[in-house]
């Protein structure tokens, strides 16, 4: 599956195309800062509503766009001034007001990109998307579970089990073997080491890396630390797979090594993948590509 060819099985919607439910799976304009309908606040399990872009239910033109498996409403995050110029007045830093954002996925996942400038708030959005942090006003639904909800115990819970990151910088941990990396997301949650070792090295064979199980991340080239990171990720099976950057820090060639290495595998697993990046050209290699700017989702 690609943006290039083939039926594209899940669908990436912004804006007034997701809070519609219009639409045939393309991407609608970002938000514009509109409040919209309803969502829920009070901690219940239950996202559905019957009109507003905090609806959940089916809508028409839904049909065939498969499971509804991320979803952003009203997002607005802002953080507090704190120079001295803010207690005369300054003004508070606001990276997007009334974002929305819909990730359907069917049998082949769903994969989109997010570009834009730096400082433009793409980190901070996938931040939002994996309970890394919360937002200053809005909801965020993944796997069935709303995020603002969650305690920190809980949010930790649902990382370990729903949604796989990849960052910028692998955070391997230099003492550990490969295999021991990959393992320990789920040595984390409690599973026998020997389940989670066997996991661990099918996962290092995903990444082609089965020859490499042994070396710790020193040993290891850029390239090849950024796989296991990869593999790290994808070892607890997520829904979701969020990379921020995963390809900031490699060379052109490498670069594109991991790339086609995290579309292969999105696929081959049904993933619901966002890619933030700023390199459009990676961007437009996804099914569907988003830019931020000026705190809102457009289509490209």
């Amino acid at each position: 599956m690609g943006a290039e060819g083939g039926e594209i099985q899940g669908s990436l919607r912004c804006g007034d195309e997701a809070a519609s439910g219009r639409g045939d799976g393309g991407l609608g304009q970002g938000s514009d800062g509109g409040s919209g309908g309803e969502t829920a606040r009070d901690g219940g399990a239950e996202p559905v509503t019957d009109r507003g872009p905090g609806r959940m239910a089916p809508q028409a033109g839904d049909e065939g766009l498969g499971e509804v498996v991320l979803r952003a409403v009203g997002l607005t995050k802002r953080y507090p001034a704190v120079s001295r110029e803010a207690k005369s007045g300054g003004r508070d830093l606001e990276l997007f007001r009334g974002l929305d954002l819909e990730v359907r996925v069917g049998g082949g996942g769903a994969w989109g990109g997010v570009g834009g400038a730096s400082g433009a708030g793409k980190s901070s959005l996938l931040h939002l998307l994996a309970a890394l942090d919360r937002p200053t006003a809005g909801e965020v639904w993944c796997a069935g579970k709303r995020l603002s909800g969650m305690t920190g115990a809980e949010a930790s819970q649902f990382r370990n089990r729903d949604v796989g990151y990849v960052w910028q910088f692998h955070y391997l941990l230099p003492e550990f073997t490969a295999l021991e990396n990959v393992a320990m997301p789920l040595l984390a949650r409690g599973e026998r080491r020997a389940v989670a070792m066997e996991a661990a090295r099918r996962w290092l064979g995903e990444v082609g890396l089965a020859e490499r199980w042994e070396h710790q991340s020193g040993e290891l080239s850029g390239g090849e630390q950024q796989r296991v990171s990869l593999a790290r990720a994808l070892v607890t099976e997520p829904k979701v797979l969020l990379a921020d950057e995963p390809t900031g820090d490699l060379d052109e060639r490498t670069a594109e090594a991991v790339f086609g290495l995290m579309k292969r595998l999105h696929g081959a697993h049904g993933l619901a993948s966002v890619l933030v990046t700023h390199s459009m050209d990676f961007a437009r290699r996804c099914d569907r590509v988003l830019r931020l700017r000026e705190g809102r989702l457009v289509a490209v």
